[in-house]
Formats: C-alpha cells, structure tokens, sequence
C-alpha cells in the first residue's frame, strides 16, 4: 500500500442554516486501501462525502484528489479526475436493464459525438459495441453479469447495490465513495459485499467505506475515522479506533465498538 494519500481533506467546515453539520474536519486517506468513516446518525458522514464529490460546496477547507484540487469543482469534474461513489439510497434507473444502468456510467467517454449516434455511423456503432462489452466485464466483475438482461427495478436488494457499484466502477475511477453499500442487507449479501470490496481494494481502488455495520467495518478497514457532531474525534487501525475512550463514548456507551454492533 502506498503511504503517499489518494484523498487529503484539510480544514473542512460545512454549515445547513444554524446547524455546523461538519467543523473543520482534515484526514488523510492513503492511496489502495480501504478507509472506514463512522459515527453516530447525524455525525456528518454523508455531508463529508457530499462535499467531498461536489455535491455539497465547503464553506471553508480543501479537498485534493492525488495531489490536486477538487475543491468547488462539480459533480462531473470531480468525477472526471477519478473520484465515483454510490448513494445510501441506491440510484439505478428502475426500468432499465441492469446492462443500460452500468452504460450510462461509460457514455461519458463517448467520442462519436451525437450525430454519429443519431445517425449510426460505422465509429457509432463500434463505439457502442465496446460499451456493452465494457459494461458486461463490469458486470461480470461485480458478480451480476447474469442479472445483464433484467430491469434494474427487478433485482434483489443485494444485486443492485453490486449493479450501481460497476456502475460507478465504469466510470474510472481511482478512488470508490461507497455510502452504507450494507444497509439492507442480509448476512450472506453482507459477507459477499466484503469479499467484493476487499477485491477491488487488492485491484489497487483506494475505497472510502461509510458503514453501520460494525462489524464489516472493522473487519474490513485498514484505517478508519470517526465523527461526532461534525468533528473528527479518532483516527486509525481499527483496533485502535475500536477501544477509543470517546468513540465509545459517542456510541451511548455501548461496548467497544465491533462487538454486539
């Protein structure tokens, strides 16, 4: 793994009306591994990932992907330097085939232009010949190649949060945003999503994981940071975060966290 971070957050400050939703959070996220982000409900996870693929604009701080600046870019731009991320909410478009869903993460890189498409000129079609085969490989890869032909909205919960993470794959990105991938999940889709994750990190993807299921995350993360209430208040290897005096504390009390969660 290499120490030189894929994703560095300096000074991150985001307010909604009254409420400090994120107060000045800086973190280091190495580039090929996978970086856990927890924290209580309302801790500010998601706003951080908001922020961070330009969804969101920063009030204050600064986002660099590899070494550059991605701060105040757009959705697309930030996309376009590398970064994807998938939705507590999965996003796929119901009523189309899981094939076209992952597509339309690739048409970005089109090059025939619209009249070429329009038109069906021989590059149109060569090109859209190599998009479907792309679109399948990523399909295959996530391991719902045989879902291709069905309509998103048909799917088992577990199958289209594998379609909209080869979606966002097919994009090409360097590092993955993967928002609650677990929620909703059983055991066995939950355990296949780890066996999945841990591949793409092992194909050299640097992944940033928001997850409630602790005992993935901890099982999973080679480092992980906490918020509570905007802040970051520990970072590290799990173990270490695990047995943190005041992630504990931010998790009511329970035992350390990994156990019984």
């Amino acid at each position: 793994m290499s120490t030189s971070p894929a994703l560095h957050l300096d000074d991150i400050a985001r307010a909604f009306g009254g409420v400090q939703a994120l107060s000045g959070v800086s973190l280091s996220v190495p580039a090929g591994c996978i970086y856990g982000l927890i924290g209580p409900n309302g801790a500010g996870k998601t706003t951080l990932f908001n922020v961070v693929t330009g969804f969101v604009a920063a009030d204050r701080g600064r986002c660099l992907l590899h070494g550059l600046p991605i701060t105040g870019l757009s959705v697309h731009e930030v996309t376009a330097r590398g970064l994807a991320r998938t939705f507590q909410n999965i996003r796929l478009f119901g009523e189309m085939t899981a094939l076209e869903n992952v597509m339309v993460g690739l048409h970005r890189q089109g090059r025939a232009g619209v009249l070429a498409s329009v038109l069906r000129t021989a590059a149109a079609r060569r090109e859209q010949a190599g998009f479907v085969e792309r679109a399948m490989a990523l399909l295959d890869r996530v391991g719902a190649g045989a879902q291709a032909s069905r309509r998103a909205g048909t799917l088992a919960y577990g199958l289209q949060r594998r379609v909209e993470i080869a979606r966002a794959l097919a994009t090409g990105p360097r590092v993955l945003a993967l928002d609650e991938p677990a929620a909703g999940m059983n055991a066995s889709e939950t355990d296949g999503l780890r066996e999945l994750i841990a591949s793409l990190r092992n194909d050299g993807l640097t992944v940033l994981l928001i997850e409630h299921d602790m005992r993935l995350v901890m099982g999973l993360c080679d480092r992980v940071a906490v918020l509570d209430r905007g802040r970051l208040i520990a970072e590290g290897p799990p173990a270490a975060v695990r047995t943190d005096p005041a992630v504990i504390e931010a998790y009511l009390g329970h035992a350390p966290v990994g156990e019984g969660h």
